[in-house]
Order: structure tokens, then sequence, then C-alpha cells
């Protein structure tokens, strides 16, 4: 079952890869049912299920929809985090405040070492508290009872490391933080996560406990010896709930990740969501380090490079194929679920299972994997461009074009012209023009309010330019960079065709005989080899060229891949050959 509310915002293609990554998982998982799915530019856009939300249920059950309540366990800790943070922002709390100030019960909260600094609020937050990790113990405690939950926390806490050296990830530790909003607020964390993110987000299928009048729901299930059964009832809400007591849907939580989603990118005008933008940017940050991790995703080679770290309730990473990610994961008896997007593109995923810690997370991650190899992500939303930055990209292409000393001098920071001569700069310029013609701005591609990368088009080629401001105001040009590109010969772009076409079949050495130089013959038979097996059947397009070298981008069935030719030998042969991933996805 699929669904769209807009077909055009996400592709066909884009679709398809999504519910294939995550029926593979669930088949491979035994999951008994699963939903899923897509957030884009603050929209539910694509969703889809499987399986049935109660396999003991007559005639199989249902199908688990973007409506079925799951029990999405450590998401939860998103929510209260968030809480937090809107009682710190109205000035009731302070995160580098010991816990124990909100906290009475905690007062003998103590480090394993002498030397150890009481543990804060932020410690908590940031899994930097160094509790001892507790997943199996807190999953069964869920419904503790406040009393009992005091009791325990005045005999204090067994810790693996000292507070502040490491991450270590506690949901004792969030226990804490929702006491922090109970005593804060007066009432209950639950009831404060309810007034002051659920009810103004309008997550009314969200909550603590089953409502009585709630009839789409997927039943927890385990797998033994390899079959699916009930999972015994959940349960109920409790002390301990902070960490992973809620009960959400797939609907409702597109919700939440448009919220987190719509914090970038910075910008002036309304901010009146239930937390700032720049307190919705803070818990997207990593506070504490965990890894950098490398594996190997498949035989060919394919490599998953990531940094990753911990926020503010949520798991943040930097990934080598999608970039900048953020989210959480959860699991309880009875489920499993994912929720994770990347701020740069407005995309987000969602998935829930219900089988006892369902690999949700490995199906959105294949999914995102996969859509990234096939070039199917949605596209980095543009930044705004600054004023002053739109002004001096305006006054350089003037300059490039008619150059003049006067006007560079009033362009330039002062290091300029004691980095490279203006009579040098005026040569270069001149040049360029000379070779590509009079030059206009093609794209700018904004890197941050202070840095902007320019294509410069010509009637025979373009140039590109790297340009910055410095950090006086008003700003002025410190770095002006040119590369100038010619529009690729007739016979470049036929080695290019030429080479696609081989790497279509088993090449060997031999076969490029007279394309290219001896020399590198037989690394680029090896390598077209490789490409070819990941990247399918390709077609070769022309890109564009830097430092000397013509880029082209070819496309193939799985994704797309940057060939760079140059350094032509003295019989016309291409002397140098390599390949590189582009930098939105590939293969």
């Amino acid at each position: 079952m699929t669904t769209t509310t807009s077909a055009e915002d996400l592709s066909v293609d884009a679709r398809a890869t999504i519910d294939r990554g995550h029926r593979e998982r669930a088949t491979t998982a035994q999951i008994p049912g699963m939903a899923w799915g897509a957030v884009l530019h603050g929209e539910l856009v694509h969703t889809g299920s499987l399986g049935t939300t109660d396999v003991e249920a007559p005639g199989g059950g249902a199908r688990p929809g973007p409506h079925t309540r799951f029990r999405i366990a450590s998401m939860t800790k998103s929510f209260t985090a968030a809480a937090v943070l809107s009682l710190r922002d109205h000035g009731a709390l302070r995160l580098d405040e010991p816990v124990a100030t909100y906290v009475p019960e905690l007062t003998g909260l103590r480090g394993p070492t002498a030397d150890s600094p009481a543990v804060t609020v932020r410690h908590l937050l940031s899994m930097d508290a160094g509790l001892a990790s507790d997943d199996p113990w807190a999953d069964r405690h869920l419904d503790i009872g406040a009393d009992e939950l005091s009791e325990l926390y005045r005999t204090g806490a067994w810790f693996a490391v000292t507070p502040g050296t490491g991450f270590v990830y506690s949901n004792l530790g969030y226990s804490m933080l929702g006491r922090v909003v109970a005593n804060v607020t007066g009432d209950s964390c639950q009831a404060a996560i309810r007034a002051r993110l659920l009810a103004p987000l309008g997550m009314h299928d969200t909550g603590w406990e089953l409502r009585p009048t709630d009839t789409d729901v997927a039943h927890g299930h385990r797998l033994v010896d390899g079959v699916a059964v009930r999972e015994a009832p959940p349960l109920g809400d409790g002390g301990i709930a902070p960490m992973g007591g809620l009960w959400s849907t797939v609907a409702d939580l597109a919700r939440w990740v448009a919220f987190f989603l719509d914090a970038f990118p910075p910008r002036d005008g309304a901010d009146d969501l239930p937390l700032r933008r720049a307190t919705r940017r803070e818990m997207q940050r990593v506070w504490r380090p965990t890894r950098v991790q490398v594996e190997q995703l498949d035989l060919h080679g394919g490599l998953r490079t990531s940094a990753v770290g911990y926020g503010f309730g949520l798991q943040v990473g930097e990934d080598l194929l999608a970039g900048f990610t953020a989210g959480h994961a959860g699991g309880l008896p009875g489920y499993g679920s994912f929720m994770s997007w990347l701020p740069d593109r407005g995309f987000g995923l969602i998935a829930l299972g219900n089988v006892t810690y369902a690999p949700a997370a490995l199906a959105i991650r294949a999914a995102i994997e996969e859509l990234a190899r096939r070039d199917q992500l949605p596209p980095k939303r543009p930044l705004p461009i600054a004023s002053p930055l739109q002004r001096a990209a305006d006054d350089l292409v003037v300059l490039i074009n008619e150059w003049s000393d006067e006007r560079a001098l009033a362009l330039f920071a002062d290091n300029v012209a004691m980095d490279e001569p203006l009579d040098r700069r005026a040569a270069e310029a001149r040049a360029a023009v000379e070779l590509l013609g009079p030059l206009t701005v093609e794209s700018v591609r904004v890197n941050n309010r202070a840095d902007a990368d320019l294509v410069l088009r010509g009637p025979h080629g373009t140039a590109l330019v790297e340009l910055s401001l410095h950090p006086e105001d008003p700003p002025r040009v410190q770095t002006v960079d040119i590369t100038v590109v010619p529009t690729p010969s007739p016979e470049l772009i036929a080695a290019n065709a030429a080479l696609c076409a081989l790497a279509r079949a088993e090449v060997t050495a031999a076969e490029l005989v007279g394309l290219v130089d001896d020399g590198v013959a037989a690394t680029v038979a090896a390598t077209l080899a490789h490409v070819a097996g990941r990247l399918g059947r390709c077609t070769p397009g022309e890109r564009r060229g830097d430092h000397g070298r013509t880029t082209f981008q070819w496309r193939g069935e799985h994704g797309t891949i940057d060939v760079n030719l140059g350094g032509h030998t003295d019989d016309g042969r291409i002397g140098s050959v390599s390949f590189t991933l582009p930098t939105r996805g590939g293969v």
C-alpha cells in the first residue's frame, strides 16, 4: 500500500527506492507490520506499509497505515529534551546547573572518582553524565511509580565513566530530566510535553497511553524460534516514561520531523512555533561525540563513512553520502522505530515496526544510502545570499570583464594585493576574457554569508570563481581565485564518449590503445570495470572542468560519477583519467 499527498514533490523512482529499502529490511528481519513515511519541505509526501498490526487477529489482522499507533520508545527523548529547553528559554532553569538543584532527591548523586564534577542538566541531555547504560533494565521499568523512583534516586546510581569524559547512553538520565521538568513546572513531564509541544503542533494521536477509543493500534510482537508471537501487554505510563513511553503515528511524527527541518536555514522572519528555531538547531548539533565509523557496504568496495554524536535528545551525524543527518531510534519489547532527516535538504524518513527492537534504523539508512547513490535525494536547499556578498559578486564580474585598479582597490581588502600584485591579477582577468569572451553569471553557490562559488559563462567556456569576504563590517573581498575552463575540444568529447561506451562491457588495456596514454591504460581498464559494476549502463554528459582538466558526469542506472580527463600527450591521447564522487551523492 502506497499513497502520496503530493506526487510531484518526490520522484517516482525515489518513492520506489524508499519502499524497496523498507520492504527488504522488514522481510529480512521478519517484522510482522511496518509503516513508513517521507517528509519533504514540511509535508508528509509519501507513505507505505506492509504486514499486519496483529498476527493473532482473525483473518490475519489489519495492515498498518500512517495513522496506526506504535510505541516509539526512545524517540520520546527528543520530546523530553525539547521540554527542558523550552523551560530554559523561558528562564525557568539553567543547563549548566547541577541536576540536584531541581531534583533534591539527587543531592547525593556522586560520580565514580573523587574529582568527578557534579552531574548537570547539560550532561544528562547530551548523554555525557557517565551513568551506566541501561536499555534492558529501563525497558522493563517504564511504569515505575514516583515514590519508588524517588527512593532509587536517593540511593545513588552506578557510573560507567566519570561525568564529562565520554558518551554513555542512559535512560535513567532521561528519567531524571523528566523529574526536572515536573519539579520546575509543578506538573508531570508528560503533561508539560502535551501542553508545550504536542497540542500546539497538532499531534493529537501522540500520547502516553492508549485511549479507549483507539482501534488502529499495532500490537507488539517478539520472535520465538523465528515465528512472530504477541508480546506481553505493554507497560503503562510511569516515572521512566520520559525516556521512551510515547505512542505515535507516522502522520504525527511527520509534524515532529517537519518541526526540526523548519529550523533550517537560519533566517529572519516570524519565529512563532513552540520552540525557537535557534533552540531546535541547538538540539541538532553534536554536544558529545561518539565515534567515526567506516563500514564496507558491499563487495565492490563501497564505503559508508560517518561521524556520529549525540545532541540534545537527538543522534546527529555527518555521512559521506548523505551529509548532515539528525534523528533518533527507538526500541522496546514489541516495537522498533526510527526517524532521520537531512536538514540541508528539507527531507526526512520515519519508520515504525511492531516487533522487539525492529531494525527500522537499518531500513531508513539503507533507503537513504540508495537514494544518494542513485542521485535521487532532494537537492540541498539553496542558502539565501547576503546583500554584501551579492554586491561583491556583481562588482567582481564587472571588474573581471573591465579591469581597473581603482575599481579593484575599492572592492578588495588590503591583503589581496599583498597576496598577489594587482598587475598579475589584472593579467589573469584579461586572459580569461580573451579566451572565453565576455563573462556573465551563470550560477552562484552560497556556502555561507561570507563565501560563495561563482560560475561565469562566456561564449567559449566558463570560469570558476571562489569568492570570500573578510570579517570587518562592511566586508570586502579577501579571496578571489579564478579557474578558466574552456569548452572541451571535439576530440576530448569524443574520447569521453568512447570511454563511457567501453565501461558498458568488460574492457581490457588493449582496447584503450590510441585513446589513453600507455602508462595509465591498465589502471583505467580496471577502474572502468569497477565503475560499470557499480553504475550500471551509463551515458556520458558534459559537466564542467577545473585546474586543467575537463570533468564529465556519467549518469547510470544506479547513480552518477565524475570523470576527469586531462593532460594530453604529444600524440593526442588522454594523459590522465580519474574518477570522483560528485558532491550530491553518486556511486
